[in-house]
């Protein structure tokens, strides 16, 4: 079973999101929090797999609970989920050490499917918000062009090696690997690593 906690200010919303969860065979939600300081003490005791987190809540936002988890230790991943695509929101959300983000208007089949992905350390992007960041991390003169790290990422990754052991073949953590799988994502213009491989493989930068 995969341990999820759902954090949400609005109730309504943190149930419904929790109840969509619980309905899976293999997804189990362990507890429920509605800011991020009260998130962060349950993910200590409670030790989830997945904390499905919104960003802006009142009592203590979410991007600042997923530094504290970072810089905690915890080996809990992060799946935002959220109304705000903006660049300051995404790109700060996936460099604190989220693994993946999603829009709350995605489909519930998407958002299970996105949990499961996430607890398997597989960075998770929303369609627009893949796009947002491929405006972000673009240059006027060459829109795909990927550095030489992000190449060695991406070639690790077509060989089925997950995050960390990315980062410890690189002697980097696991919220780099992240970070440039986003570029990888958004540079290609893809919102998977399968993805990734393929159009990789397609446009010649893996042989």
């Amino acid at each position: 079973m995969i341990r999820i906690v759902v954090v949400d200010d609005h109730p309504v919303v943190r149930d419904g999101v929790a109840a969509t969860l619980a309905a899976a065979d293999d997804l189990e939600v362990v507890g429920q929090a509605a800011s991020g300081p009260e998130a962060v003490a349950l993910v200590e005791r409670r030790r989830p797999d997945v904390v499905v987190m919104d960003l802006r809540m009142p009592g203590g936002d979410g991007l600042e609970a997923v530094r504290e988890l970072q810089r905690r230790g915890a080996t809990t991943r992060v799946l935002v989920l959220t109304t705000y695509d903006t660049d300051s929101d995404t790109v700060a959300a996936i460099e604190a050490g989220a693994t993946g983000y999603l829009l709350k208007d995605a489909p519930a089949a998407t958002l299970v499917a996105a949990v499961r992905s996430t607890a398997a350390g597989e960075a998770v992007l929303s369609p627009a918000v893949a796009t947002r960041l491929a405006s972000h991390v673009r240059s006027p003169a060459t829109s795909t062009a990927l550095t030489a790290r992000e190449r060695e990422v991406l070639a690790l990754v077509a060989q089925g090696t997950p995050n960390r052991a990315i980062a410890r073949e690189l002697f980097v953590s696991e919220a780099t690997v992240k970070t440039h799988l986003v570029h990888i994502y958004a540079k290609l213009g893809v919102a998977d690593r399968a993805a990734a491989v393929a159009t990789a493989y397609q446009q010649g930068i893996l042989d």
